[in-house]
């Protein structure tokens, strides 16, 4: 659903004062005690970023997928790891249950996901498979009423505070690809399911990532999502798509962070008697950086406002991550040439946000799984 504009300016801007005004302040705090708050996380409670995407009906926003990404390039002008704390609640922890799950499911979970009650995670990497999802080990034989899942999933966001899985396990190990992998919705705290201790990670510390290991768990048969067998591959690759252009919008509004701060920084330090930001050679990676950022959110805009239409972006919403993902790195690079020993330090944050930026061109499908999937769909004639 759309809001209308007014509603709209009057979200955003009320995001964007929360952003700079309560977790900008604590943004080095974060990344040292490598933890969110708990008021931040009750405030964006009360805010409702809990249930940007999850249908009115159900106790979300329902936003439209433009106005998702609107929200999205404000959060991104913080640490990507306040975004984390609600999105996978948005995005791939929810999305499977509001595209695909039975009445019973949505009515379950999708108002404790809303409100923030509970946190959803979506398990499908493994240790042997990241990027080839297909090749999935886990297993979920069914008996009786019940299947017997056995498996690791492997750098699953905010597992440790999870509720509920969204989990792809193969049903048929018979059928070695795509087609023998079934979904299903998993309370976390059924026996038999255990979750490891945090990753130590390059960046984006406050956002946590960790093993889940089921173990003989016997979940009911109403886990399955859906109504049938062998859907889970085609259900994660939607989902997928939705979210990509999720982390596409906070990829620019990140990139458009770094270059105000880097705008600021030219405009104040002086070299030869000069402030840097009068040297051409620095106004230079400041216009290819706005120029990159500019054509991002123009192409993830155009994107979103294609999907509301009702048509297939699948192509579009690889395009937009492959690039956003890319253009943000080169665009933090930037960052650190310009701040110079600055740069480096931990003082100024930008060393912070280099380190932050890098697993964007990772998750949700590496960019070489990116250019995989918009050159299949231009040799099929998708685009």
């Amino acid at each position: 659903m759309a809001l209308d504009r007014e509603t709209r300016d009057q979200f955003l801007d009320t995001v964007r004062r929360f952003v700079r005004d309560k977790l900008v302040p604590i943004e080095a705090e974060v990344s040292e005690t490598d933890a969110v708050p708990e008021r931040i996380v009750g405030e964006m409670r009360q805010l409702g970023l809990f249930g940007l995407s999850i249908p009115v009906e159900y106790g979300g926003l329902g936003l439209s997928k433009e106005d998702e990404v609107l929200v999205c390039f404000e959060l991104g002008q913080t640490s990507p790891a306040f975004r984390s704390v609600i999105g996978t609640n948005v995005g791939i922890g929810s999305q499977g249950i509001v595209m695909f799950g039975r009445e019973e499911q949505k009515r379950e979970w999708l108002p404790k996901l809303a409100s923030g009650e509970a946190i959803a995670s979506f398990c499908l990497t493994e240790p042997g498979a990241g990027s080839d999802a297909a090749s999935l080990k886990t297993t979920a034989i069914r008996q009786g009423d019940s299947y017997i899942v056995n498996g690791t999933k492997r750098y699953i966001t905010n597992a440790n505070k999870a509720s509920v899985f969204t989990l792809m396990a193969r049903t048929n190990p018979e059928n070695k690809g795509a087609g023998g992998i079934s979904a299903f919705v998993v309370p976390a705290k059924l026996p038999g399911i255990s979750v490891g201790k945090p990753e130590k990670k390059m960046g984006q510390q406050g956002a946590h990532i960790c093993d889940v290991i089921f173990e003989d768990a016997r979940i009911p048969a109403s886990c399955l999502l859906g109504t049938e067998e062998g859907q889970g591959f085609r259900h994660s690759m939607q989902v997928l798509d939705r979210g990509r252009l999720h982390i596409a919008a906070v990829c620019t509004g990140v990139a458009e962070r770094l270059i105000r701060e880097c705008v600021r920084y030219a405009q104040e330090r002086t070299q030869f008697g000069s402030r840097i930001g009068d040297f051409q050679l620095i106004q230079a990676m400041l216009a290819d950086s706005r120029t990159e950022a500019f054509a991002a959110r123009a192409m993830i805009l155009e994107a979103a406002r294609a999907r509301d239409g009702g048509q297939p972006i699948s192509m579009e919403a690889a395009c937009c991550k492959y690039f956003a993902s890319e253009m943000v790195g080169r665009v933090a690079d930037r960052a650190v040439q310009i701040f110079g020993g600055a740069g480096y330090v931990a003082d100024y944050g930008i060393e912070r946000f280099y380190r932050d930026v890098r697993i964007f061109r990772l998750y949700e499908g590496t960019s070489q799984i990116q250019q995989i999937v918009i050159a299949r769909a231009l040799l099929k004639g998708e685009g």
